[in-house]
């Protein structure tokens, strides 16, 4: 037994070694998943801020047609950023057609067109702008929120006029308390709610994807290379040969999904700092059950890729293959994020992939629910026993140095 250990460690040795010789690999396997979380949790939303701030500074070119703009009005649009220029209102039959205007806000020169007509008591008005413009966007924001502050002003004038309280009249009912403090929910709970969102999407899709690169180039690489006719050569079983791949493919896995991890952790704990985000409230028995079910997962995965891999004739191949193979993952990932887990049929909890994802969700939350996890633990470790046969499978065969054609 202890021989069988020896050569089984032997082989996963070597294959790392290998495969982690080029400066590339070790950043595609240590850099890139160390810093995936950080630069989408931190970098992006600094981005996005800074790109809010840049916009919110521009003064905008807006034209009012209108029969008669109120200085009011005026004074508003001033107050939100936007050059303000007044026009007589062109004889239309409907505000929101841009007729001639439309030439103006596709050459630039103006940002967003308002057109204001009086019917009786009501003052009805049309926004033109462009869509596809972040400018024109921006600028009928701002229009939008002046004008419904003039609404407002204008419908406590009237209110006040009829001699009723503004008040009472337009909020006749109220919470009473704290809306926030009414929630029972802790805002741990809550962060593990919302990581459980995606969290799952990201590890079950980076597990898979991370596994293709070195399970093609220790298979259909070395078949391709002529080197693994000189690993069947040595005094190792088939399943010594597997199970040493398979440990070398998952230890790489592994290394980058843990990396992701405190990647993600790194992440929320800064966003924590800050007071974005709390940090979820997850129990030692989640935590260990979430390790657990990425285990399996990964072990149903690697071994899933390698017997794949081997089948095919040439590296290319086993790309093209196990490229648009990430899709077996990413549909039900997708899927499985809208499922709704109060009242959740157990069954879901046996449907190959979903019944990870499901459990990832679940232990994010900290909920553990007894026949779910031994549903979702059963089922998963059969899983990946009817991986691990087909992948033996593929290794025992006896063209397994010569072409498939």
């Amino acid at each position: 037994m202890s021989d069988r250990l020896h050569r089984v460690r032997v082989i996963a040795k070597k294959e790392l070694v290998e495969f982690v010789r080029d400066w590339r690999t070790i950043v595609a396997i240590l850099v890139i998943p160390l810093l995936m979380f950080p630069v989408l949790f931190i970098l992006f939303p600094l981005l996005l801020a800074s790109e809010a701030a840049e916009l919110d500074a521009l003064m905008l070119d807006v034209v009012v047609q209108s029969e008669n703009a109120t200085s009011e009005m005026g004074l508003n649009f001033n107050d939100s950023k936007m050059n303000v220029t007044y026009e007589p209102l062109p004889v239309i039959e409907e505000l929101s057609a841009p007729g001639i205007d439309d030439a103006r806000l596709r050459n630039g020169s103006i940002d967003l067109l308002i057109r204001l007509r009086a019917n009786g008591s009501v003052t009805e008005y049309a926004l033109i702008y462009m869509s596809t413009s972040e400018q024109s966007l921006e600028a009928r924001s701002r229009a939008l929120a002046t004008l419904s502050q003039w609404e407002e002003n204008e419908t406590i004038q009237r209110i006040t006029d009829a001699g009723l309280d503004p008040d009472e009249t337009l909020d006749p009912l109220r919470w009473n308390g704290d809306v926030a403090s009414s929630d029972v929910a802790t805002q741990g709970e809550q962060a593990g709610m919302a990581l459980s969102l995606f969290i799952p999407l990201v590890l079950a899709v980076w597990t898979f994807s991370s596994a293709i690169q070195p399970s093609i180039d220790m298979t259909a690489g070395e078949r391709e290379r002529g080197t693994l006719e000189a690993l069947l050569a040595l005094p190792a079983s088939r399943m010594e040969l597997l199970m040493g791949k398979w440990l070398a493919v998952a230890t790489i896995t592994g290394i980058g999904v843990l990396l992701q991890v405190a990647g993600l952790l790194f992440a929320i704990g800064y966003l924590a700092s800050s007071n974005f985000i709390s940090l979820p409230e997850i129990s030692l028995a989640a935590l260990g059950l979430l390790v657990l079910a990425v285990l399996l997962f990964a072990v149903m995965v690697v071994a899933f890729e390698l017997a794949l891999a081997m089948r095919s004739h040439s590296v290319k191949e086993a790309g093209s293959i196990l490229g648009p193979a990430v899709l077996l993952i990413l549909f039900p990932a997708l899927f499985t994020q809208v499922i709704n887990l109060d009242g959740i049929e157990t069954y879901w909890f046996a449907i190959p992939v979903v019944n990870v994802l499901l459990a990832l969700r679940e232990l994010l939350m900290n909920r553990i629910v007894g026949l779910h996890i031994i549903t979702w633990l059963a089922s998963s470790l059969l899983y990946a026993i009817g991986a691990a046969w087909y992948a033996a499978r593929q290794f025992k065969r006896e063209d397994i140095v010569t072409s498939l054609s």
